[in-house]
């Protein structure tokens, strides 16, 4: 026994000593990227802003690509961004923007949250430049509002319009012989279209085409206006593939000219007046981001909680809207005196109806209390809109996805699957004819059945009464627009499921009049980790996976494989989400 303790001891105290000095070994390698790597802000900046990074609700870093690099340097969130351009306006040493306009990895609206971003920075007097080699649509989407665009000559300038696919997977289900077994409330609920169709339905093609266009028409009437263009025009050379080279592009007026990337520098030098033989000092917004770090506001606090991802059951942290965390985030926010209004930020293409509807109850409790506004981002819909409805108003885009009030439930029947293909049969005994429903096992009786189309109709007519007393409509009225029907933000104003058009920050001043705040300081919730606790704690496992499968197919189909692998959350649970991702093609290279 004392050998035995005497090992444990030893081995004890040994991790502990080799976990002490991990630690301060990579606290001092982090310190010492900290120290080499910090930026300088020099008068005649430029600040540099790279369209393919992903600016969402939360910064986000590449860790084993900041140790590699020794660049302490992550991407800001959204709304940041949006602050730190509005700082750059009347930074004196910050002379212009040079947007790196190659592709674009931001949603639709949050595109145009940072295209507002840039046009309002233009009212500096400042320049606003875009270069690309190779420039997509969606690129350009936010490009088009600089002062002056260009290409590479050698490179490519798209124009062909925009499209949706779907991936549908019934045919590789019914060859592998399972049966998913779905139920759904709503014609337009075209969530469970790809395991029970091989085709999109006349339903989902007329709600897809509708809300596809509605975003094509608002990304031409945004050029047309930029470049001093007609619509008509730009849509006829989308259709007949005119414009096919950078050079084509200038000519009809759609950029301003082709440059190599010496020969815009050299530009930019003539425009600034700095010698031609010094360098432009251009700053990131990451490295911006670093030396202006107070950006939340002075006064009264007003809460923003940030609300992206699935909607779960539980407790989950992060990268997830679960209903255990975020009932206790509102119900704070609620409980805090010094908190004089609540804004959430919802990013959400929604999840568990349970879940959706727990949050929904703390976000009405909160509004009894406090001025409560929802933000809508680029998705905010089905469990994300059941979630928000509550709210005392609600702010969104037009070209954010919205909508989608419906319900849907899968139950998988895997038997035929695990006898044919496996050879395993189940078999077993229960104390009555429903004490095995929902199992995996056997395809459902019609006595099961009824039991959870009952179920999924039930919920569905509760999602519209929930939705009819937030938006002080009948439920008649709102029959009429839901069915699972997708709307963009456009035409969801006009049909009544949103109050204004406008971005995050538009909401928080929403929020600031209606607590009549003054002066106000944002306070951000959850809060997220240190970029030093974040770097302390790399691992393998699932985040690893994540960044190789994202690394290997692009981030278009890293996420189709991870609706594949979400399959199994939404089985068994009655759920308010949207379709499987959809690919917007407008168009981007992969």
């Amino acid at each position: 026994m004392r050998s035995f303790l005497k090992i444990f001891l030893a081995m004890l105290l040994a991790l502990i000593v080799f976990s002490l000095i991990a630690f301060f070994f990579i606290a001092g390698m982090a310190g010492n990227v900290v120290s080499s790597s910090m930026p300088v802000l020099t008068e005649k900046s430029v600040l540099k802003i790279d369209l393919s990074e992903a600016y969402v609700e939360l910064p986000q870093s590449d860790l084993r690509s900041m140790v590699q690099s020794q660049k302490l340097e992550e991407t800001p969130s959204l709304y940041d961004f949006i602050r730190l351009i509005k700082k750059a306006k009347t930074d004196e040493k910050i002379k212009a923007i040079y947007l790196v306009a190659n592709s674009n990895a931001n949603g639709f609206a949050s595109s145009e949250e940072m295209r507002r971003a840039l046009d309002d920075f233009k009212k500096s007097g400042k320049p606003v430049i875009a270069y690309g080699n190779t420039m997509t649509q969606k690129a350009y989407s936010i490009a088009n509002v600089a002062d002056k665009v260009y290409v590479s000559p050698a490179g490519d300038f798209e124009w062909t319009g925009f499209s949706v696919n779907y991936m549908f997977l019934k045919g590789a289900l019914d060859k592998l012989e399972i049966h998913p077994q779905i139920f759904y409330a709503g014609k337009f609920k075209s969530a469970t279209e790809p395991l029970r169709v091989e085709k999109m339905t006349e339903a989902n093609q007329l709600q897809t085409s509708v809300w596809l266009n509605d975003l094509y028409s608002d990304f031409l009437q945004k050029t047309a206006t930029a470049r001093k263009l007609d619509t008509a025009s730009l849509h006829q050379w989308a259709n007949t593939g005119l414009i096919t080279t950078p050079q084509i592009a200038a000519e009809h007026k759609l950029i301003d000219g082709v440059r190599y990337d010496d020969e815009l520098q050299t530009e930019l030098k003539k425009t600034l007046k700095i010698d031609s033989d010094n360098k432009i000092n251009f700053i990131s917004v990451g490295q911006y981001a670093r030396l202006n770090t107070d950006l939340g506001g002075s006064g009264d606090k007003i809460a923003l909680i940030y609300a992206a991802g699935d909607i779960v059951d539980g407790n989950k942290q992060e990268g997830v809207i679960s209903d255990g965390a975020y009932i206790d985030l509102l119900r704070k926010a609620r409980l805090d005196a010094s908190i004089k209004a609540i804004v959430v930020r919802v990013n959400s293409g929604g999840g568990s109806a349970l879940a959706s509807d727990n949050i929904w109850r703390e976000m009405k409790m909160a509004k009894a209390v406090k001025p409560v506004v929802v933000s809508f981002g680029d998705v905010a819909a089905s469990g994300g809109y059941y979630m928000s409805c509550a709210a005392d108003s609600i702010f969104a885009l037009p070209n954010t996805i919205t909508g989608s009030i419906g319900v849907f439930g899968i139950i998988p029947d895997i038997s035929a699957f695990m006898k044919n293909k496996l050879g395993v049969t189940f078999d077993g005994v229960g104390t009555g004819p429903l004490a095995n429903a929902g199992a995996a096992d056997h395809p459902m009786t019609l006595q099961e059945q009824k039991i959870v189309q009952g179920s999924v109709e039930r919920v569905y007519d509760q999602f519209k009464a929930r939705v009819a007393e937030g938006r002080k409509k009948d439920t008649a009225y709102i029959e009429t627009i839901a069915q699972g029907r997708v709307w963009t933000g456009f035409r969801a104003k006009d049909i009544g499921l949103v109050d204004r058009w406008g971005g995050l920050q538009d909401a928080i001043n929403a929020a600031a009049r209606m607590a009549k705040l003054s002066e106000f300081r944002v306070k951000e919730y959850p809060n997220y980790s240190s970029l030093l606790e974040r770097i302390l704690r790399i691992k393998g496992g699932e985040e690893a996976a994540s960044s190789m499968i994202k690394k290997e197919l692009g981030n278009e189909y890293a996420s189709a494989y991870q609706q594949l692998r979400s399959l199994h959350r939404m089985t068994n649970s009655l759920q308010a989400r949207l379709p499987f991702t959809f690919f917007i093609n407008a168009p981007q290279k992969f």
